[in-house]
């Protein structure tokens, strides 16, 4: 079984996101951009070159943190109840593959 869902910003469509399998607790999924992602880019592209070491997480928090300003949800294409990013699940976009984890 997979499953689909779009990536909102309030009404905007930031993206669909379409699982292609499971890494557990991850669903691996590919990422189409809509027309909203241009928004919210450059947040997610620093999220994905976060590298090395961060004793303190600060770094780490600060980057998910702006994306967690976005006020983003991914809304499942069935009809699953959506879920808010970072309170309900987590999300990593690096180009065209996402990887989803509730």
């Amino acid at each position: 079984m997979s499953a689909t869902w779009w990536l909102m910003q309030g009404e905007a469509a930031v993206g669909e996101l379409r699982q292609y399998g499971v890494d557990q607790p991850v669903f691996l999924c590919h990422f189409t951009p809509g027309p909203a992602w241009e928004t919210v880019r450059a947040q997610f592209e620093a999220w994905s070159a976060l590298r090395g070491q961060d004793p303190d997480g600060s770094r780490t928090a600060q980057v998910i943190r702006s994306i967690m300003d976005l006020g983003l949800r991914l809304v499942p294409t069935d009809d699953s109840p959506s879920m808010a990013l970072f309170t309900e699940c987590i999300l990593r976009i690096d180009g065209h593959t996402a990887r989803l984890r509730y």
